[in-house]
């Protein structure tokens, strides 16, 4: 099945379980930039929730605004009992600390996981392993390569898959072409989240390989994968309408988590 089909399907699910709520779950996003990446993926968060029957609100503040005066916002919200979860889209004016506006979040809250309190995986991570085990690909006992490592991909997907009990190796910008090709080479799972065009390009991979690839490069207008296509291997995601599509509908079940848990506390 397609990420596209997936999806598609799992939305319908989502749809059919929202409906038999009596509350129904919603959540905050509140932006404090004029980025037009955060703009076109708060676009999509928006038309998901819709499609699915839950109410989101967009807080769009000035990137003129305190980090105190921010972390008022968060902590309204936080205190909201009708919000179930609370987004702040990245990235943040220079003046304001990420590391605190992530921890001023609710962790019941956090439904984009990135608190350490959080009982909720990022959901990059998460959406990739939810679609390999969808498609029956297995993980326990093979041999994961996870290309970068940052604290929203490379690092918690890294955790995920050795969770699943697949053997699991992080490389860099620091390692070495010769161990990057070897590790390549024999790699069963190849998660790349690097944000270079093709950084992957005709190094040799199994044909039984599996390609996550988590890259949105704009080059002249046009979007590119960190991975060359078509490679001959047996799965390869798509850029667009692959990884992006996972993360989104991991964000709504990550929501629906949080609702349960506030509903029933």
């Amino acid at each position: 099945m397609t990420i596209k089909e997936y999806v598609a399907k799992q939305k319908q699910l989502l749809c059919i379980e929202v409906e038999g709520l009596q509350v129904k779950p919603s959540f905050v996003i509140i932006q404090v930039n004029d980025d037009p990446a955060s703009d076109s993926y708060i676009r999509g968060k928006i038309k998901d929730a819709g499609e699915v029957g839950i109410e989101v609100k967009l807080d769009k503040l000035s990137p003129t605004i305190s980090e105190e005066g921010l972390l008022k916002v968060v902590n309204k919200y936080n205190n909201d009992p009708k919000v179930h979860g609370l987004i702040v889209q990245m990235p943040l004016p220079k003046h304001i600390s990420e590391d605190r506006v992530k921890l001023s979040v609710n962790p019941k809250k956090d439904i984009d996981g990135f608190h350490p309190l959080s009982h909720l995986n990022p959901c990059t991570p998460q959406g990739i392993i939810d679609y390999l085990e969808s498609e029956n690909i297995a993980i326990e006992g093979k041999s994961a390569l996870v290309i970068g490592r940052s604290n929203i991909v490379g690092k918690p997907m890294a955790k995920l898959l050795l969770n699943k009990n697949a053997t699991v190796t992080i490389v860099h910008s620091r390692t070495k072409k010769d161990d990057l090709l070897n590790l390549l080479a024999r790699a069963d799972i190849i998660v790349v989240a690097v944000g270079k065009k093709w950084f992957v390009s005709e190094e040799p991979l199994k044909e039984s390989a599996v390609i996550i690839d988590v890259g949105i490069n704009r080059v002249d207008g046009v979007l590119y994968g960190d991975v060359k296509p078509e490679r001959n291997v047996a799965l390869q995601t798509p850029v667009p309408g692959g990884v992006g599509l996972l993360t989104r509908l991991r964000l709504l079940k990550n929501l629906l988590e949080a609702y349960y848990e506030i509903c029933n506390n």
